[in-house]
């Protein structure tokens, strides 16, 4: 009886030991991030391949059209100024002279012109009644003749005053025009950016190939857009008209509406190994764009496919972009499977085939153990 006792402690014993060889032993699940395929929208997109940069619609570097000494300057960096108005002016006392005696010239010709012609019209006056007493033999005929040579002689010298008129206002005009090359107006509503000139410098314009700072710049902020390369290879996909997203470092995750407004008709090649087309989006809403700058760095996302209710799954669940790894929640294991996609982004992918409503794909592909029939268990801590 003790001996059958003793075969029985050592059965439990051997029991136990085996059982806690195989617990201890036993393959552990990995931990998996799991996401559902649902259906939802699933959109084409097309993005920069270098940061864009926010621009004005309207932005002039301006400088005077002749060189001068600065002699008013009626703005300062800030200044909100209309189109037309007076920004500077330089030294111009003796142009301002010759529209001086270029108005005066004017008067007196036209002066002169009014003599002339009063001259000829009572010269034809003359000739007419020349000609009403030679009918009636009171006057010979030299003297009509006479008469008649006179009246020709003063329209031509009231012609050539009404032309001597003309001059005189050519004149005008061309003394104003040489006032205004000194003249720096705004050739549109804006602000002004910068100013790089002050009173009593001597302002050159920027001779032919060399850049030079402006007088002033001057920004339109009320109107703005986006400029951005695109890779040559996404470049026949867009289109104009296109909706596009814009987002701004400088404003976080907050996305602008907008859309393409111009595809350049060119490839820039500045890096013969990334070639690419330079893309305007602009913004739907102007009024949001109260708070942007001209300068801005920013990124746009070129919407040029989208579809509804379609069934996805994140785009990082994919491998090599056919394949995913579906779990299996009954027996708690990873399974390989082929599918086929539709639309995608970086953020979802359409599946067209392979994959059920419901079904949940691995999206922690990089952890280690993550395999083609791994045991695995959903890590609770890192589902959405």
């Amino acid at each position: 009886m003790r001996v059958l006792k003793r075969i029985l402690w050592l059965l439990a014993i051997i029991a136990i030991s085996v059982a806690g060889l195989w617990y201890l032993s036993r393959p552990q699940p990995v931990m998996v991030t799991l996401a559902r395929a649902e259906a939802g929208t699933v959109e084409s997109k097309v993005t920069n391949t270098r940061a864009g940069t926010i621009k004005a619609c309207n932005r002039a570097a301006l400088t005077p059209a002749m060189g001068g000494q600065a002699a008013r300057l009626l703005v300062k960096k800030g200044d909100s100024v209309v189109a037309g108005q007076l920004l500077l002016e330089l030294w111009n006392a003796d142009l301002v002279a010759q529209v001086t005696v270029a108005e005066s010239e004017a008067k007196a010709a036209q002066a002169r012109s009014q003599e002339a012609c009063l001259t000829a019209d009572n010269a034809r006056a003359e000739t007419r009644r020349a000609q009403r007493l030679h009918n009636q033999k009171l006057v010979a005929q030299e003297e009509m003749e006479r008469s008649e040579t006179l009246a020709r002689a003063s329209a031509a010298s009231c012609a050539a005053a009404q032309a001597t008129v003309l001059v005189s206002a050519s004149n005008i005009e061309y003394a104003q025009a040489m006032l205004q090359r000194t003249q720096l107006r705004a050739p549109f509503a804006g602000v002004v950016a910068e100013l790089s000139g002050e009173i009593g410098e001597y302002i050159t314009p920027s001779p032919p190939g060399i850049p030079m700072p402006p007088a002033i710049d001057l920004v339109d902020t009320s109107c703005l857009y986006l400029s951005a390369p695109i890779d040559e290879v996404d470049a026949p996909q867009v289109k104009t008209g296109m909706p596009a997203e814009i987002s701004l470092d400088a404003f976080g995750k907050r996305k602008f509406a907008g859309s393409v407004r111009r595809i350049a008709p060119y490839v820039l090649d500045r890096e013969k190994e990334s070639r690419t087309v330079e893309i305007e989006a602009g913004f739907a809403s102007p009024e949001e764009t109260t708070q942007l700058l001209p300068g801005y760095s920013a990124d746009v996302e070129i919407i040029t496919a989208s579809r509804e209710q379609a069934l996805r799954i994140p785009s990082e669940a994919l491998i090599e972009s056919k394949r995913v790894l579906v779990y299996n929640p009954v027996n708690h294991t990873l399974e390989q499977r082929e599918i086929k996609t539709g639309l995608a982004n970086w953020q979802y992918t359409e599946i067209t085939e392979g994959l059920q409503a419901g079904e949940q794909v691995v999206t922690s592909l990089g952890r280690d153990g993550v395999k083609n029939g791994a045991l695995a268990a959903p890590d609770e801590t890192a589902q959405p």
